[in-house]
């Protein structure tokens, strides 16, 4: 039976303290025996911890009681070993790195869509649809007719839709300019969604599933 419960976690929210957080949280887990990478920026928390079950609860009601972390969400899953080899709680100017200013995840991650609203958004000949993953994600099944960027890495995707938003680009070909994007859960794909709100100024629509 598996013995250590894995937990991935992540919330865009103003952290003004977030240097302060940085002792008390690394001190929880590792009073807890939890390891594994916490990043910390005043943009938010983003990574994965593991450790004893007890310990990963102790670590996620330790986040809880911050009013900001309230309603932090995370992914469990459990291992037959511990993945992690010690606990680093790190300070970053960004939990998802892309480089552009002003992004502001916590309020510009678009418009959520429901599962059943979905199709009939992306079988309008007006929209565009763009699959924000990496290239070797969206060989793995995506949605048909969706633009892939073919982007290898995260940082890569900005200038990608600064070239696909002038003249001739695919994001400049359709009637309506609200580009529709079906994007993967979690950090990096709000991140994806505010960037292409800022360089763009469009309308982003999400799907949940």
């Amino acid at each position: 039976m598996a013995q250590f419960l894995v937990a991935a976690l992540y919330k865009f929210v103003r952290l003004d303290n977030y240097r302060e957080m940085q002792a008390p949280l690394l001190e929880t887990c590792q009073k807890n025996d939890v390891t594994g990478t916490l990043l910390l920026a005043q943009e938010g928390i983003n990574g994965t911890i593991a450790g004893p079950e007890a310990g990963i609860r102790a670590v996620l009601a330790w986040l809880h009681a911050d009013p900001r972390l309230a309603t932090l969400t995370h992914k469990e899953s459990w291992a037959d070993k511990q993945p992690f080899y010690r606990m680093k709680v790190k300070l970053k100017r960004e939990i998802v790195t892309m480089g552009i200013p002003n992004v502001e995840a916590e309020t510009r991650a678009g418009k959520y869509v429901k599962p059943e609203e979905w199709n009939q958004l992306i079988t309008d000949p007006d929209v565009v649809l763009v699959d924000t993953r990496n290239d070797y994600e969206v060989a793995i099944g995506t949605f048909k007719g969706a633009v892939n960027p073919e982007t290898t890495c995260f940082t890569q995707f900005p200038e990608w839709v600064k070239q696909q938003s002038a003249e001739g680009g695919v994001l400049r070909q359709k009637k309506k300019w609200p580009c529709f994007a079906r994007v993967a859960s979690g950090a990096r794909s709000q991140r994806r969604i505010c960037a292409r709100r800022v360089l763009t100024r469009s309308i982003i629509w999400k799907a949940v599933f």
